[in-house]
């Protein structure tokens, strides 16, 4: 059946696409034996001690590439300096007049302090050449979840949310005791995030960066309509049938069959129908294909073809390794998220409508805000809010 899938044909057409015979499993010693001389046996192991991959190995090949540390500087350098001129910038003397906040400069040295003991420096430092990037070119973006517990990603302007106006534990973010890497997702507008993309592969080249797969299994739906095709079932039936798949594991199968195959107007064996439920409950859960990850890209200093496994992806210009998520963080590689989001493109058109209204009220006083300086005390929002009244609004409604 799964042949019957990749070949797009069913199963009784496969012909010579089928596995020819049963033999396509481990034999034992004692076959192989039987089956070639003694000598070729011998030879598998001369390849064998040839062969000296591992996958640990991976973890100590592999390296962050290093374009974005400055000139005559470490990459712990680099990240200091970054964030301290982010935080005069978040906090300006305009506005606090003794400087940087007590608190607020504790909270980045820990942070610092912790990035850099576990070495996650130059992470940070591709994060916010990605953001700079987008922020020149004017498209909007913004970090959130857990990153926007952290101070340093305030500074660094990936977040705009000031973690010090509440009680976020940063910790959630990254942690001495997890020594899990920390998870940066930056939203862009969702029209311009290609740009994004393609200035990430103008950078670093595709022979270093490559976005990581997502492994699409079966569920229900899917596996009863690949299922119904491989077997040639009626596309009437198999359309009543993915469309109402409640009774999946009904102990009246039989009846719910009869019932389908009559809203169908088609009739089919209850035998091959059986068989149909069967299989589709057997391939539930199995690796379909390989899809493209919304945005996680993979850099390295070297080839990353020498690292992990890549294809080209359908869209032209993009390579997908083909490894998900978790395997990647396994091998200790850092993924870098680029992320679409359609209710940032509104915000944009909002912040740009706003800045122009007020901009022609008060021509020559009137500096555009940007998104970190919105008030976050705004009563009538607040009011809003407790009446319920969040449609449209993201996240919230």
């Amino acid at each position: 059946v799964v042949t019957a899938v990749r070949e797009g044909r069913p199963v009784a057409e496969c012909g010579f696409a089928r596995r020819a015979n049963a033999e396509r499993h481990l034999r034992s010693r004692l076959r192989l034996a039987q089956t070639y001389p003694p000598e070729l046996l011998a030879n598998t192991m001369v390849v064998r001690s040839r062969c000296g991959f591992s996958l640990e190995k991976l973890r100590a090949h592999y390296q962050y590439p290093l374009e974005v540390v400055g000139p005559n500087e470490t990459p712990a350098q680099s990240l200091v300096r970054k964030t301290w001129l982010g935080a005069l910038d978040r906090y300006p003397l305009s506005r606090y007049a003794n400087g940087i906040p007590e608190r607020v400069c504790r909270q980045v040295q820990h942070e610092l302090d912790l990035i850099i003991e576990l070495q996650y420096e130059m992470f940070f430092l591709t994060v916010d050449d990605v953001v700079s990037f987008a922020r020149r070119e004017g498209i909007l973006c913004q970090g959130r979840g857990s990153s926007a517990n952290s101070a340093v990603c305030y500074c660094l302007g990936i977040t705009a949310i000031a973690p010090d106006d509440g009680h976020l534990l940063f910790e959630r973010f990254l942690s001495r005791e997890r020594r899990e890497p920390p998870d940066i997702d930056v939203d862009f507008e969702h029209q311009r995030r290609e740009q994004v993309i393609q200035y990430i592969y103008e950078k670093y080249g595709r022979h270093r960066a490559a976005i990581a797969a997502v492994v699409i299994s079966y569920r229900s739906r899917s596996a009863i309509r690949d299922v119904g095709k491989a077997l040639a079932i009626d596309e009437r039936l198999i359309d009543a049938f993915a469309k109402d798949h409640y009774w999946f594991d009904d102990p009246i199968l039989d009846q719910r069959l009869e019932e389908a195959m009559q809203r169908a107007g088609v009739r089919e064996g209850l035998h091959c129908l059986r068989l149909w439920i069967e299989l589709t409950r057997a391939l539930k859960g199995f690796p379909r294909h390989l899809s493209q990850h919304v945005g996680g890209f993979v850099l390295a200093e070297h080839k990353v073809s020498r690292l992990v496994p890549i294809e080209n992806a359908s869209m032209p210009d993009r390579s997908i390794i083909q490894w998900d998520k978790d395997d990647l963080e396994d091998m200790g590689m850092l993924k870098v998220d680029v992320l679409a989001l359609g209710m940032l493109s509104a915000i944009r058109r909002g912040l740009d409508f706003m800045n122009r209204w007020r901009g022609t009220l008060q021509a020559s006083t009137y500096q555009p805000l940007e998104m970190h300086q919105l008030p976050i005390d705004d009563a009538p929002t607040y009011d809003m809010l407790c009446d319920a009244a969040t449609v449209g609004v993201f996240q919230i409604e």
